[in-house]
C-alpha cells in the first residue's frame, strides 16, 4: 500500500502568471484600498531615497567647496635663519617623482623691489614681493586669472609680469583693457609688460600680494639664482600624511632639517568629518515610515482573508491545495508592496533630482538606496502577507462557505 490511489489526480501546480492574475483579483476589485495600502509603502520608500539623495547631493557641494579650500595640499620652505637656508635647484622635479603627487609647482624669491613708474622711490616697494614663477604655478594653486592672460613658454623668456589681486590695486593696475598700451611696472629699473592680474586666492594669500616673472626672465633680468622659495605640492587626499612625512627628505636629503613642511589644512578634517556623518536621525523616520508601510498591507491582507472566505472555501471545496491558497494571498501582498515601492522610488527619485537642482547642488542619488526600496517592497510585502496567507490556507472549506 501507498497511501493514495495511483489515480489520484495530482495538485496542479500554478505557474507564475497564474499566481499573478489570482493575486491580483482583490487589487482589481477592491482598487482604492488597494491604493490607500500602497501608498504607505510608497511614502516609506521615497522617504528614504529622499533623506539619504538629499544630504548626499548637499554633502558632495560641500566637499567640493572644502576641497577648493586647499585639503590636499602641501607648502615646503626654507627655514629662516641667518645666512638663510636655501630649496636645492632639482626639489621640483625631485617632488614630482613622489607617487601619490598629482602636481608640484614653486615660486623663488627675487628679492627686488617693485614700482609704478621711474618716479618713485626706488625703496619703495609697496609691500611687494617679486617673485619668480613656474608656469604650472595657477592649476597647483587652485588660481585663475581675472583679466589678461597666464605667462607662456614665450613670454615667461621676457619681461613680462603677472600681478596678483593685492598687488594689483597697489600699483593701480585694477584692469587691462582690450586695444590700448599694456601699462609696464618698474622693476630693478628695468621695464616689465604687465599682461595679467590675478583673481584673488584664498589658499595662497602671499600670491595676492606679489608680481609674478617667468622664471628664465627672473633668470637673465634680476639675476635670479633658481632656488625656489616655496614649493607647492598637490596629491592624493589621502595620502597627504604620507607625502608630508617624506616631503622634506625627498626635497633636501642631505639637510631635511632646514625644510619646513606645512601641516595639512583644517578644511581637510572637516571634510573627514563631513564624510564621516550619517544622518541617523533622518534613517530612522524613514525606517518607522516603512514600518507603518508594512502595518498597512498586512491589515489589509487580514482583511481581505476575512471578507473572502467565501471564495476560499469555495476555491478549497473545488480541490485547490492550501499551498494554492497560500501562494494567492502571498502574491497579493507582495505585489501590492512592489507597486507601492516602484511609486515610492519615482516619487523619492523625482523629489532628490528637483531639490537637488533648485539648490544648484551636484546630483548624487545613491544607487543603493533605489535596489533597497524595491527590495525593501519585497521583503515588506512577504513579512506582511505571511499570517494572513498561512490563516486563508488553514480555514476549513466548510467553515469558510458557512461565513461566506
Amino acid at each position: 500500500m501507498t497511501g493514495r490511489f495511483d489515480g489520484a489526480p495530482r495538485p496542479v501546480r500554478l505557474g507564475v502568471a497564474d499566481l499573478l492574475a489570482l493575486g491580483s483579483t482583490g487589487l482589481r476589485t477592491r482598487p482604492l484600498r488597494a491604493a490607500l495600502s500602497a501608498l504607505g509603502i510608497a511614502i516609506g520608500i521615497a522617504t528614504m531615497i529622499v533623506v539619504t539623495g538629499i544630504p548626499a547631493s548637499s554633502q558632495a557641494a560641500l566637499l567640493t567647496q572644502l576641497t577648493a579650500l586647499g585639503t590636499n595640499t602641501l607648502q615646503a620652505t626654507a627655514v629662516e635663519r641667518d645666512p638663510p637656508a636655501r630649496l636645492p635647484e632639482s626639489a621640483v622635479g625631485m617632488v614630482q617623482r613622489i607617487g601619490p603627487v598629482t602636481a608640484v609647482s614653486a615660486v623663488g624669491n627675487t628679492h627686488t623691489l617693485v614700482r609704478r613708474n621711474d618716479q618713485l622711490d626706488a625703496l619703495d616697494g609697496s609691500g611687494l614681493t617679486v617673485l619668480a614663477s613656474r608656469l604650472d604655478l595657477l592649476p597647483t594653486i587652485n588660481a585663475r586669472i581675472r583679466t589678461g592672460r597666464w605667462l607662456t613658454p614665450a613670454t615667461a623668456n621676457f619681461p613680462t609680469v603677472v600681478l596678483g589681486s593685492v598687488a594689483a590695486g597697489r600699483l593701480g593696475i585694477v584692469d587691462l583693457p582690450t586695444g590700448q598700451p599694456a601699462p609696464q611696472v618698474i622693476i630693478a629699473d628695468r621695464r616689465f609688460t604687465v599682461i595679467g592680474v590675478l583673481a584673488e586666492t584664498p589658499l595662497s594669500p602671499d600670491i595676492d600680494r606679489s608680481v609674478l616673472v617667468g622664471w628664465e626672465a627672473a633668470r637673465s633680468e634680476l639675476r635670479f639664482d633658481g632656488h625656489p622659495t616655496v614649493i607647492y605640492v598637490r596629491c592624493e587626499e589621502s595620502q597627504l600624511e604620507v607625502v608630508r612625512g617624506v616631503l622634506a627628505e625627498t626635497i633636501s636629503p642631505e639637510r631635511p632639517g632646514q625644510v619646513v613642511v606645512s601641516r595639512p589644512s583644517d578644511a581637510l578634517a572637516a571634510k573627514r568629518a563631513t564624510e564621516g556623518s550619517f544622518s541617523v536621525l533622518f534613517l530612522a523616520l524613514a525606517g518607522v515610515a516603512l514600518l507603518v508601510g508594512g502595518i498597512g498591507v498586512a491589515n489589509t491582507m487580514v482583511v481581505s482573508v476575512l471578507e473572502r472566505r467565501a471564495e476560499i472555501g469555495l476555491r478549497r471545496a473545488l480541490g485547490a491545495t492550501r499551498g494554492q491558497i497560500r501562494g494567492q494571498f502571498l502574491t497579493e501582498s507582495v505585489v501590492l508592496a512592489v507597486l507601492g515601492g516602484l511609486v515610492g522610488t519615482t516619487l523619492g527619485l523625482l523629489v532628490t533630482v528637483g531639490y537637488a537642482s533648485w539648490q544648484g547642488w551636484p546630483l548624487v542619488v545613491p544607487g543603493e538606496s533605489a535596489v533597497v526600496g524595491v527590495g525593501g517592497a519585497v521583503v515588506i510585502g512577504v513579512l506582511a502577507g505571511v499570517y494572513p496567507c498561512v490563516r486563508a490556507a488553514r480555514l476549513p472549506p466548510t467553515q469558510a462557505l458557512a461565513a461566506g
